[in-house]
């Protein structure tokens, strides 16, 4: 009679809590999440560091890791080079509206996982950055985001680097 019991009361629990059948019931949300993905995908497309420069919040972190073997690849060619380097969504939106009009550029994401509270979320992919169509770049890619009165922003940026060609 108890594993029915259990059971009967697993699936009451499950019914009553979205958190426990794997949703988070805040689609709404992930669905601004995914406008905020898109909206990064098409500025750097558009090479719209302005539009990049909104996504962020003031002040937030940024974190370039390379792997090992990009690593060693930098170091022969700059021996003080790090493996994991601070930035800024200010450098990167400047390196994007500075690109030569003739280049096309671009991020894919794939795998995306979105996770929030309504609050906070987390982003997290495999990304390929393409310049004209050829992949320079890869890796993996996590986002911590804020919910503000402006929607959502980025407040950190994290991602590894392992150069294309380099191994």
């Amino acid at each position: 009679m108890k594993p029915k019991l259990s059971a009967s009361i697993l699936a009451v629990a499950l019914a009553v809590n979205p958190h426990a059948s794997g949703t988070n019931g805040h689609a709404e949300d992930q669905a601004r999440i995914q406008q905020l993905i898109n909206r990064f995908k098409s500025a750097i497309i558009a090479k719209d560091g302005h539009a990049l420069r909104g996504m962020f919040l003031s002040g937030g972190s940024w974190l370039q890791g390379l792997d090992e073997g990009s690593w060693a690849a930098m170091r022969a060619k700059k021996p003080d080079a790090r493996q994991f380097d601070p930035g800024s969504y200010e450098q990167f939106a400047h390196f994007i509206e500075t690109t030569p009009k003739d280049k096309t550029i671009e991020e894919t994401f794939d795998n995306v996982r979105i996770e929030t509270d309504g609050t906070v979320g987390t982003v997290y992919f495999d990304y390929r950055f393409l310049v004209d169509g050829k992949s320079i770049n890869h890796g993996v890619e996590t986002w911590q985001l804020a919910h503000t009165d402006e929607g959502w922003k980025i407040s950190a940026m994290l991602y590894s680097v392992i150069l294309d060609g380099t191994h």
